[in-house]
């Protein structure tokens, strides 16, 4: 019933296993404990958010119609009080942009994929399971340089 390389194939992918883990554990262990992060600076009404924009395909109402939902991800950013850091250790770094028309839409579609400024007037945490981002711009405008 027992063959004479019974065995051998999964020893072997076992050694493999081991021997390409190995050295990352190692690494582990040898990096430094850093400091603790530091949460981002500030954002409240009226400040520009900068940052890469890139959109989403949601499901939205009771029939899931799929709407174009868009988001700009940034450097950690402190939300004002009371929504402080959304239970995040730096704040959060994605913020989806919520849009009211399809003026906005179509304004935001020309600059998905590139870095884009955004001043924001209402900002929050997100609250809702299918918020896609860690805090929603519910208002917002677009800051072109001329």
């Amino acid at each position: 019933m027992t063959k004479r390389r019974f065995g051998k194939r999964p020893c072997f992918a076992m050694m493999m296993a081991v021997a390409l883990a190995a050295p990352s554990a190692w690494a582990q262990k040898a990096e430094p404990e850093s400091a603790p992060a530091k949460a981002g600076k500030p954002i409240n009404a009226g400040d520009v958010l900068s940052g890469e924009l890139s959109a989403m395909k949601v499901r939205a109402g009771k029939r899931g119609t799929k709407i174009n939902s868009f988001q700009v991800t940034s450097a950690p950013r402190r939300l004002p009080p009371p929504n402080g850091l959304c239970n995040l250790e730096t704040g959060p770094e994605t913020f989806q942009l919520i849009t009211n028309s399809d003026a906005q839409a179509t304004q935001l579609k020309g600059f998905v994929g590139k870095e884009i400024s955004v001043k924001v007037d209402e900002i929050a945490c997100a609250q809702d399971a299918g918020q896609m981002s860690e805090a929603v711009v519910t208002k917002w405008s677009v800051v072109t340089k001329h």
